[in-house]
């Protein structure tokens, strides 16, 4: 299926383009199959689409080969651009082809103006540049690069348009199968990028992957085309090294070395001197890089002329027996050449222009010499370096694209896919996580490689983990149930000192319990009763009277009234059971604070009254905690309602009576109310078990 998406799109390129060209449309159509498979499959399929076109014309147009570059970036830009959505409105439509325009009109435009040496070449573009260039008096380069975007704007609305047509067209069933094909499975990568952003990952592991193939390929491509540069460069000199010494080996043939000095003095006259000028300008001629070619004797006075040749266009030739001044460029050289020895070729660059000049010696220190002109290596190397960064970097996008891919298939998406899992069965541990380890078993990753082998580890390491979680949950709970069966216990030990209370202590928890569900219910207090807190309430609530452990048989039993002194005893309670339960938190500091907060605070608040006249600190209102305020009125209810050595037991009807008029005095009217939603069903429990 992959080749059949890249065989589609490569025809959407290819028809368009000869449709237009065939039509003589000023336009190229040449890149509406790349976006759309950028679109369909991302970025590996477009650049394979972009490049493949280029390629095959490149068959009968040697030039359009390194224009695949371009179909490149235009396909790597175009995948960028869908996966961001620009194609979904018409502000990212407008950028999309303004960027498509600069990149094929302004690098195409630069790539055709080193091309052609500098000139405007013969593509859809030249006519429309000339003319910008004769009318607009722009330079060459300039009216190239702004005729070529000009038509890259309009050619370029078209791709775009037709490209999002296709696409929106194309049935939702075949952009399916590609996607997950090319892009495996979208939903699931954009939830794991969803974690990615809940957990503050701002860079991804196939992000760093593209950034250091990225910085990679442009190092190995600034690499190579140094390298290629300086190559190149080596051996265009070393070519015209062989021209200049082909020239100065033929010259040295035709020339009597024997009869220099004759020439030097007698110069045109001498016999046989014309004879020879004629066949050196042969030579000259033979070699069309021969710029300058002459004969000199090195003398300590300067360069005695020999045979000087003139130049089309060059400086006027000198006359046999002149003598010329050394220039500055072959100071250094003068020593050997005095000797009459070799010297290594001289390049220079001055009003004559760029030269390569070869000294060949003939005899004593006369030289036969040929200026060589090298101006046009600088615009071959140039035209080298476009094409070699073209070709370079357009093949490199495509081998660091499959690459990536394989990169992607094999190590991003595998680790993606178990970070994801491993994340899901995290979040879901608290709640049970045998659903997360079976959708961390369900991805099922087979790399047979070290990936394969980390994905084993972390399924054995969840399972391990669940099982241990579990027992801890059984540990903990019977934990649990033990302490709660000690503090019951305790709590009853205390209470049984207490002849009159009877089970006091499991009634008021689960008074407090039932009052604190309504309030919950009702959306009272909704940032403190939640279920957690409940449950640590139900828990607390029967140490609320531990205190009493400190206080005499005597005072706790009395049938009758207190006396002050023995209700300030009673009262003392409250004091006694803070000191108590606060020395177990400190000294037990693994336990579960709030539970033991609760307890505390229930233990010293539940006498207080919500006008201020409780005891033992006669704090009011919202200033006592929730937990008091619940237990206030769970404790006085079972009073009211339970037989005392002191008292008779109150008719449910006496006892709401007694609580409703304590509302906004003794207690919080929030409580009483929810309360007496409930307060009956409560009684007829209570009684129930009597």
């Amino acid at each position: 299926m992959a080749f059949a998406i890249i065989f589609l799109a490569f025809m959407l390129n290819f028809i368009p383009s000869k449709i237009a060209l065939a039509l003589k449309l000023p336009l190229f159509l040449d890149s509406i199959g790349t976006v759309v498979a950028a679109m369909i499959g991302g970025n590996l399929p477009a650049v394979i689409v972009g490049f493949c076109v280029n390629a095959v014309n490149g068959i009968s147009d040697t030039a359009t080969f390194y224009y695949a570059l371009i179909s490149i970036l235009i396909g790597c830009m175009a995948a960028i651009f869908h996966r961001n959505g620009f194609f979904k409105h018409i502000g990212g439509i407008i950028a999309a082809i303004l960027v498509f325009a600069v990149i094929g009109g302004g690098l195409g435009s630069v790539l055709t103006y080193f091309l052609y040496g500098y000139d405007f070449g013969e593509g859809i573009s030249a006519p429309f540049s000339l003319a910008i260039y004769e009318h607009l008096g722009f330079s060459k380069f300039a009216s190239q690069l702004l005729a070529d975007i000009i038509i890259d704007i309009l050619d370029k609305t078209i791709v775009v348009v037709c490209s999002i047509a296709i696409f929106r067209l194309m049935p939702w069933s075949w952009k399916d199968k590609a996607q997950r094909l090319f892009l495996f499975f979208p939903d699931a990568d954009g939830e794991y990028r969803q974690i990615l952003l809940r957990n503050n990952i701002k860079r991804s592991l196939i992000k760093k992957v593209v950034v250091m193939v990225i910085v990679a390929e442009i190092l190995l491509g600034t690499l190579a085309t140094t390298t290629g540069f300086f190559l190149y460069r080596e051996v265009a000199l070393s070519k015209f090294t062989d021209i200049a010494n082909g020239v100065t080996k033929a010259a040295s043939v035709v020339i009597d070395s024997e009869r220099l000095d004759e020439f030097l003095e007698k110069g045109k006259t001498a016999e046989g001197y014309s004879e020879i000028e004629k066949n050196l300008y042969k030579i000259k001629e033979s070699f069309p890089q021969t710029m300058y070619l002459y004969v000199y004797k090195i003398m300590e006075d300067g360069c005695h002329v020999v045979f000087d040749l003139d130049s089309e266009g060059g400086a006027e030739a000198s006359q046999p027996g002149e003598v010329i001044e050394f220039d500055p460029t072959f100071v250094p050289y003068l020593p050997k050449l005095f000797k009459g020895e070799e010297i290594e070729p001289i390049i220079s660059d001055d009003q004559y222009g760029a030269l390569l000049t070869v000294y060949k010696p003939l005899k004593d220190s006369t030289y036969v010499a040929a200026d060589i002109t090298i101006g046009s290596i600088a615009a071959d190397e140039a035209k080298f370096v476009i094409k070699l960064i073209s070709v370079f970097f357009g093949l490199s996008i495509i081998i660091m694209s499959i690459i990536l891919e394989f990169v992607n298939r094999g190590i991003v998406y595998p680790v993606n896919r178990m970070a994801m899992a491993s994340m899901q069965f995290a979040y879901n541990l608290e709640r049970g996580g045998n659903a997360g380890l079976e959708a961390l078993k369900a991805i099922n990753i087979r790399t047979f490689d070290e990936i394969e082998n980390l994905y084993k580890s972390l399924v054995k390491m969840g399972g391990d983990s669940l099982n241990f979680i579990a027992q801890m949950h059984r540990q903990n709970e019977r934990i649990t149930n033990m302490q709660e069966e000690i503090i019951v216990n305790f709590a009853e030990m205390v209470e049984a000192r207490d002849i009159s209370t009877g089970n006091h202590v499991k009634k008021t928890a689960d008074y407090v319990e039932a009052i604190a569900k309504e309030l919950q219910k009702e959306g009272k207090f909704k940032d403190i009763l939640t279920d957690s807190y409940i449950k640590v309430l139900k828990r607390s609530a029967p140490l609320h009277d531990i205190g009493k452990i400190a206080i005499s048989d005597l005072i706790l039993n009395k049938p009758g009234r207190f006396t002050d002194e023995e209700f300030k005893i009673m009262q003392s309670h409250t004091t006694e059971g803070k000191k108590i339960l606060t020395k177990i938190e400190t000294n037990a500091s693994d336990m579960d604070e709030g539970y033991l907060k609760e307890s505390i605070e229930m233990a010293q608040y539940h006498h207080e009254k919500w006008d201020g006249t409780g005891y033992p600190n006669k704090v009011k209102g919202d200033d006592i905690p929730v937990s008091a305020r619940i237990m206030a009125v769970a404790d006085v209810f079972d009073a009211l309602v339970a037989e005392r050595v002191y008292k008779k037991s109150f008719p449910y009807e006496k006892a709401m009576e007694i609580i409703t008029e304590g509302s906004g005095k003794a207690f919080d009217p929030v409580v009483v109310e929810a309360f007496s939603r409930i307060s009956k069903e409560l009684y007829d429990e209570r009684t129930k078990l009597q």
